[in-house]
């Protein structure tokens, strides 16, 4: 009952151009996905961020749904939550865009590009991890990183891929824009199994970049930019070498991916992610979880910004799944913190205020709690309510207007 009622007062008093935009049909889907980001992680980048009466971009939205996050098994990874995402079947941990037997299911971004729609993968981690390649691949196990890349570039044809990752579309002893075994990681190095794949997609046209200046002069509708050896970022203990500072930032990825998708008539569906708010999270790194959720942030205002001009937009801000079981806390001497990587972080100042929190920890792992979606735009009221997260896909296929073959 109290989801109903949370989901009446953010539906509450719609206005009439959001009720005329919600009879048509949705052109452009930007689906953002904080990694690992549960309803208290949630909390804790909005007190840091904003305060307690403040509101974040992705909180500022009319529509919210809770998902359920379980896979075949309780606690999912975040391959079998994306395929859930993109092709609305549950599945084993560790698929990619494939069935519990282990047969191909259609995505969405197949059924976009069927409707002439372009297709753009952001994230903060190497582009062919798992989340991305849901969307875009089909691969029993989500370690085949170099075929994901090649089915990316040859049968789903993704137009804009921006992110890191560039250790699997070179083979071993060929390094590319970035050395491989460098100081802050010396076991990141390439190690692709599919040969070059960096020339093979520029010889399908698409324009390669590997730092922000090239990534804003690039014209045309392909482009690819690998911007890291492996994640954009360092997921070390705190303290050892943790450092959460990426080449290219998360909006300047998402901005550059929406001004070069939006140039296709029929429209585009983007997917971006910030991973690190789930590695940091893997690391009891509150610190770094809530840095990176404010870059999300960011990077949900740019869509928003986008979507009040182009109102046959819809946006999304969901999670695969909670990391860490992380809780918010009063700073307090008395209570029991763990130890080692569970000790309780913090404090953390509140914004606009005197008051402090910290961050404690159940677990470096995944819990099976729910997660929220926020939405806004054009079919975003058929995302309120409780649901599993296949459901995601069925919603997404209905506001885009998709008739579903499977």
């Amino acid at each position: 009952m109290a989801a109903a009622v949370v989901i009446t007062s953010f539906t509450a008093g719609q206005g009439k151009n959001e009720a005329d935009a919600a009879s048509n049909k949705a052109k452009n889907v930007i689906l953002f996905v904080g990694d690992g980001m549960g309803t208290a992680q949630r909390d804790a980048i909005r007190l840091a961020t904003v305060g307690e009466t403040g509101q974040l971009a992705m909180d500022s939205m009319p529509y919210l749904g809770l998902i359920h996050t379980s896979s075949t098994v309780p606690v999912t990874d975040s391959a079998a939550a994306a395929t859930a995402f993109a092709s609305g079947v549950k599945t084993y941990n560790g698929a990619i865009g494939m069935d519990a037997n282990k047969k191909n299911v259609k995505t969405i971004y197949e059924y976009a590009k069927e409707m002439g729609k372009s297709t753009g993968l952001v994230t903060t981690s190497q582009i062919t991890d798992a989340t991305p390649a849901a969307f875009a691949s089909h691969v029993e196990n989500r370690s085949a990183q170099s075929d994901i890349a090649l089915q990316y570039l040859t049968k789903t044809k993704v137009d804009v891929m921006l992110g890191g990752g560039e250790d699997f579309w070179y083979p071993a002893g060929q390094a590319g824009g970035f050395q491989d075994e460098p100081a802050e990681d010396p076991s990141e190095k390439s190690k692709g199994t599919q040969g070059d794949l960096v020339k093979k997609a520029k010889s399908l046209g698409y324009t390669y970049v590997k730092n922000k200046a090239d990534m804003q002069k690039a014209k045309g509708g392909k482009l690819l930019g690998l911007f890291a050896n492996e994640e954009m970022f360092q997921q070390k203990p705190e303290g050892q070498g943790d450092i959460y500072n990426p080449v290219v930032s998360l909006p300047d990825m998402t901005k550059k991916a929406i001004d070069t998708l939006s140039a296709n008539k029929k429209g585009f569906f983007l997917m971006v992610e910030e991973e690190a708010t789930d590695e940091m999270a893997h690391q009891n790194n509150a610190k770094l979880t809530i840095k990176a959720g404010q870059e999300l942030d960011k990077s949900v205002q740019i869509a928003k910004n986008f979507a009040k001009s182009h109102p046959d937009t819809l946006v999304l801000v969901l999670a695969d799944h909670e990391t860490g079981g992380f809780s918010i806390e009063e700073v307090n001497a008395d209570d029991e913190s763990g130890d080692a990587i569970s000790m309780e972080d913090g404090p953390f100042a509140i914004a606009k205020s005197k008051e402090n929190f910290v961050v404690d920890w159940t677990t470096s792992g995944h819990t099976a709690v729910d997660v929220p979606v926020t939405v806004m735009g054009t079919g975003a009221q058929l995302f309120a309510g409780v649901y599993e997260n296949t459901g995601i896909f069925f919603r997404l296929a209905e506001a885009m207007g998709i008739k579903l073959n499977h």
